[in-house]
């Protein structure tokens, strides 16, 4: 439980070694590069066997190495999250020799482990989190007590470990073995849970923390209809469930602290190759959910519990225009190119009057982030069932055309110009198909619309991530995103949008 304002700390019993081992992958699952982990404890009271645990699981070969580094007193690993440094402090005389040691080599990529802390008193960095074992006699050579601490900006996620714990102990994974899996660019984490042989996905989604007021006294989560919370997944996830759709299934959740148990859907995709490239097939299918999905009247309030409901927010001209302005924000800064008021207020403008028949269409489900990092080929399936669906939280009411251009102008998969006019094709005749009405050039309009919005969008956050989230990696998308944008402008319609960009956006050549 916590014991002060700074700290967050839980205790452990451990009364065998897979009760150790459970542990060590709680631990290895919330470690990031550039954390500091101390062990303490007596001699023998389990601080390198727990220590040799966790670099075994996180280096995912059970007969590494792991001698202990008593002698050396550091012993770097390269593991394939991160490097690991690995210390034993038992022979250092003071505090003052930890200079010698030269852990400023590894700057805040690596994450340190480090055995008898206290001989370092003075030297260690505030935010930590520190496992304490204690050795316990009377309940026999294998029990221990562990007192869990988050220290500083370490506590919540201390605490976090700790409602992990007990939401799993509380449904019935307590046993499972746990594996962290590669998330994606938002706060989320995933982890791959293995119970008597069937696999789970773990969802972890702490609450989505309001940012500052942007406009109106709103935040921009806010504005744009961000999830805050789990629950618009489960109801969406429900709801895409119900209707033959390959959304996983969930078999436990907590909404308030923000965790899931899904189906595992696997790891098959839609691309394929290095870099990836689009398998037509299976994106013909993607394409066929969406024709499927688009012709059913859906419903704007969905179940989520007996007596709870959930209502999908509309994509309102606000979040909209919010969006897009993310160009203006993060993406001409990076250009080094100053937007003016009176640029922003034409901008802003000539967006309002191209998205107004967007919004004047009828509204369905928008999933939002429908593209291949989120969709999973199921092949034991049959029809639209074998693409399996994930990423929806953030899902509004809203026009149809705008997962069209999520999937076919893919921001991080090059898709020929010639496979995305097939699939659009394949699109618009399946929508006329299920219904004569269908307006296949009203939907062109519309498709080059909410790609040309997506696009812009993106590229505004592909620049932030990488100048306010520091994660770079992103920015290799850039080329490919604004020559998605080139070839949306390019319907007449968009035609004064255009004339605006190409006067006051500097065509990107390399950042």
């Amino acid at each position: 439980m916590p014991s002060t304002a700074a700290n967050y700390s839980f205790t452990v019993e451990l009364a065998n070694e897979q009760a150790t081992l459970r542990l060590m992958a709680d631990i290895a699952c919330a470690i990031e590069p550039g954390d500091l982990i101390t062990l303490s404890g007596d001699l023998g009271a389990g601080k390198t066997t727990f220590a040799r645990a966790l670099i075994r699981h996180l280096a995912a070969n059970p007969t590494i190495e792991v001698p202990s580094p008593t002698f050396t007193l550091m012993q770097a690993y390269e593991l394939p999250r991160f490097t690991l440094i690995h210390a034993d402090l038992y022979r250092l005389a003071g505090p003052d020799e930890m200079a010698e040691l030269g852990f400023e080599e590894f700057g805040d990529t690596a994450v340190t482990l480090m055995e008898w802390p206290d001989r370092a008193e003075g030297q260690l960095a505030p935010d930590r989190l520190d496992i304490a074992f204690t050795l316990a006699p009377a309940k026999g050579r294998s029990f221990r007590y562990v007192e869990i601490t988050g220290l500083g900006s370490f506590a919540p996620r201390a605490e976090r470990i700790d409602a992990i714990r007990r939401f799993l102990i509380s449904n019935g994974f307590a046993g499972a073995t746990r594996e962290r899996i590669q998330g994606d660019a938002s706060s989320r984490s995933y982890e791959r849970l293995v119970r008597d042989g069937t696999s789970y996905i773990l969802m972890n989604s702490p609450k989505r923390p309001d940012g500052p007021p942007v406009r109106n006294g709103k935040p921009y989560s806010a504005i744009a209809h961000l999830a805050e919370s789990v629950t618009p997944f489960i109801a969406i996830a429900r709801g895409l469930h119900e209707r033959g759709f390959s959304a996983p299934k969930i078999f436990a959740a907590d909404g308030g602290d923000g965790l899931i148990v899904l189906e595992d859907l696997g790891n098959e995709l839609i691309v394929d190759g290095e870099p990836p490239a689009p398998i037509e097939a299976r994106y013909a299918v993607a394409t066929d959910v969406l024709a499927a999905l688009h012709k059913a009247k859906l419903p704007d309030t969905l179940p989520v519990s007996p007596g709870v409901t959930y209502q999908v927010p509309r994509y309102d001209m606000d979040a909209l225009l919010i969006e897009v302005e993310l160009l203006l924000d993060w993406y001409m800064p990076k250009l080094k190119t100053p937007v003016s008021p009176a640029q922003r207020q034409a901008y802003v403008a000539l967006w309002r009057r191209a998205l107004q028949p967007a919004l004047d269409a009828a509204p369905t489900w928008v999933l939002r982030d429908y593209h291949s990092p989120n969709l999973l080929w199921l092949p034991e399936r049959e029809g639209v069932a074998r693409i399996g669906l994930l990423d929806f939280q953030d899902a509004v009411m809203g026009a149809p055309a705008y997962d069209v251009a999520s999937l076919l102008q893919d921001a991080r998969v090059d898709v020929p110009e010639k496979l995305e006019l097939t699939l659009l094709s394949r699109y618009m005749r399946a929508r006329h198909t299920a219904d004569a009405g269908f307006d296949a050039a009203q939907f062109a309009m519309l498709y080059a619309t909410m790609a040309a919005q997506r696009a812009s969008k993106i590229l505004g956050i592909f620049a932030r991530l990488e100048q306010r989230d520091h994660k770079p990696q992103y920015l290799r998308h850039l080329p490919r995103v604004w020559g998605y944008l080139q070839r949306s402008l390019a319907h007449p319609a968009l035609a004064p949008l255009k004339a605006w960009y190409d006067v006051n956006v500097p065509a990107l050549k390399s950042l």
